[in-house]
């Protein structure tokens, strides 16, 4: 067999690059994770170093599991989808080799800058401005690579998964963009653009909306195609996931400013926030609904397919987090829980239980028929690996619940004579039960990243990837 790629196969090599990447930098972050969440139950473990420091280590966390591990899921699988789906290679292959080295140097850079100190205290957008440069034109040249191939497609329907991934890329570029603006006074220091309010409403418009269209979106797409391949069956209502799409989209860009109730924040714009994020329930629901509905008649897969369970195991997490989320925008509700370990509980909720399995379940997919296998070397690994991640993340959640609730009652407790009844390190000590559960349900679901990490490298040592670059070249053969 010749070991020539004809211009017709598709593009596997950079999907391969980034599915191996989203599992070194998934084990990398996730055991950060663990390593800070022992910190607040030992302190001894901050190191007495500036660079060890929890306030400095918290932040890279977040960027190595969001931007590292699910960003690295995102490129992968959409290449993948973009390129099945519309029956064409990729427009460009030194575009997207450039989007995957260019990427694995912005996280570099985050794991060097961060740990010094260098950052703009912006959630999920610290990166100083060298690097959000260099992460602005990686995206334009994703962009580009993913619209230029959606252009060049064989196939006159544009799959909805890719209408999903597209939406994803355009508003991300714009909220990394808009919220990025600010004038640098040295190599590694920047000021914002924004002052007040304003400054905090656009990072709360970046925030929220990196969770709405990077972690939520994004991996939406993902769903729309992995569910139903691993399934066997067509998605549930083709019309539903149009409606979905455009109801998601429109709603969730002004979800926002529910981060900010009880601040400087204009009241008419807090309360906009929450009426929104209420509202979002219902696209939320029924792209979660669609997916499990898809399932019809294919339920009793799920005791032969540890792989499909983790991608429904997800949804079932994408509902809950979707629900806990509007009702936490809720003013009354969230007086009590912001600021608290339940907000935490919640965006873990949604990355382990949401990002992480559908991530890892989509990768399982996809990394034989990358590299011209049957199936991944051990189905058995693979139900170890879902038992960790489920327990893991339970065991997360609940142990945040528990913790988040017991700290906003503490505080907003009060003696008749109007003093506080608890001060802030009585309700850190009631904390620390939780602190030791969080820490054990994060290194269960590290553990099985680990696991996973074997199986992969067991499937690829046996690999085949010419082989399953000759078969694509059958498939978009026969498409012609």
């Amino acid at each position: 067999m010749s070991t020539a790629i004809s211009p017709t196969a598709y593009n596997y090599k950079v999907v391969r690059q980034f599915a191996i990447m989203t599992v070194v930098w998934g084990i990398l972050g996730m055991g950060l994770g663990v390593f800070i969440a022992s910190q607040l139950v030992w302190p001894q473990l901050n190191l007495d170093l500036p660079w060890t420091s929890f306030g400095r280590l918290r932040p890279l966390h977040t960027n190595l599991v969001i931007f590292a591990f699910g960003g690295c899921a995102l490129f992968g699988t959409s290449y993948y989808v973009v390129q099945r789906t519309c029956q064409t290679r990729l427009i460009s292959d030194s575009m997207a080799a450039f989007t995957f080295w260019g990427w694995q140097a912005v996280i570099v850079g985050a794991l060097i800058t961060l740990p010094m100190g260098f950052t703009t205290t912006k959630e999920y957008a610290e990166l100083e401005w060298p690097l959000a440069i260099l992460l602005a034109i990686v995206w334009v040249t994703y962009a580009l690579v993913f619209f230029g191939t959606i252009v060049k497609r064989k196939t006159k329907h544009i799959y909805v998964g890719n209408w999903f991934y597209g939406a994803f890329i355009v508003v991300t570029a714009m909220l990394h963009i808009v919220n990025h603006i600010s004038l640098p006074v040295s190599l590694f220091k920047s000021y914002s653009a924004y002052a007040g309010a304003t400054d905090a409403m656009i990072q709360w418009w970046y925030g929220h909306n990196a969770v709405g269209f990077f972690l939520t979106t994004g991996f939406l797409g993902m769903m729309y195609y992995f569910v139903p391949k691993q399934a066997e069956r067509p998605i549930y209502s083709y019309r539903l996931s149009i409606v979905h799409f455009w109801a998601l989209i429109t709603l969730y860009i002004w979800a926002g400013p529910h981060h900010l109730h009880y601040t400087a924040l204009p009241d008419w714009a807090q309360s906009l926030g929450m009426v929104m994020s209420i509202i979002l329930l219902a696209p939320s629901w029924g792209g979660m609904i669609n997916g499990m509905m898809t399932l019809s008649g294919a339920w009793h897969k799920l005791r032969t397919d540890p792989i499909l369970r983790f991608l429904v195991v997800s949804l079932a997490f994408y509902g809950m987090s979707t629900f806990e989320g509007p009702m936490m925008a809720i003013k009354t509700v969230n007086s009590l829980s912001h600021y608290t370990d339940w907000t935490i509980g919640h965006v873990h909720a949604g990355a382990l239980g949401w990002v992480a399995m559908i991530s890892i379940g989509a990768v399982y997919h996809m990394i034989p028929k990358l590299y011209g296998r049957q199936q991944m070397h051990s189905v058995g690994l693979i139900n170890a690996h879902f038992w960790l991640a489920t327990i893991g993340t339970v065991l997360y959640i609940a142990s945040m619940w528990v913790n988040g609730i017991t700290q906003g009652l503490m505080w907003r407790a009060i003696n008749d004579d109007g003093t506080l009844t608890y001060s802030f390190v009585e309700a850190l000590q009631a904390s620390h039960p939780g602190f030791i559960v969080r820490a054990l349900g994060g290194a269960f679901f590290a553990s099985g990243m680990l696991l996973m990490a074997y199986n992969v490298y067991r499937t690829v040592r046996a690999a085949n990837p010419v082989e399953a670059e000759e078969a694509t070249k059958i498939v978009v053969a026969g498409a012609h």
